[in-house]
């Protein structure tokens, strides 16, 4: 399952999906995927940021044994980015909810 679906679909099975607002902050993880430290909203579930955690710790596993080591990597979803960070075995996640206003970093200006 991948990461969007967890965000949105993940803890709704079974009943109806709920409206809820995308997570904003960041979140650092150890090497086991434990969260460490969270800036996002307590009212956000922490098993759904756990779950992120533990994709984004597999995304940088997968990359060094593919030879291909990576320092950072970012999701562009519809209306969600994520940006990532290898930090020695853990990571720091970043949450940015995207709006029609918003530039996005590879955005043109005149």
């Amino acid at each position: 399952m991948g990461i969007l679906n967890k965000i949105t679909f993940g803890l709704f099975r079974g009943s109806t999906a709920n409206i809820q607002e995308l997570p904003t902050g960041s979140v650092t993880v150890d090497r086991h995927g434990n969260i460490v430290t969270s800036t996002v909203s307590s009212a956000f579930p922490k098993k759904v940021l756990h779950s992120i955690g533990h994709d984004v710790l597999e995304l940088f596993n997968e990359a060094r044994a593919s030879q291909m080591p990576l320092a950072e990597v970012t999701l562009h979803f519809g209306s969600l980015r994520i940006t990532a960070r290898e930090l020695r075995g853990g990571a720091i996640i970043f949450l940015f909810p995207q709006t029609a206003l918003m530039p996005t970093p590879h955005s043109f200006r005149l």
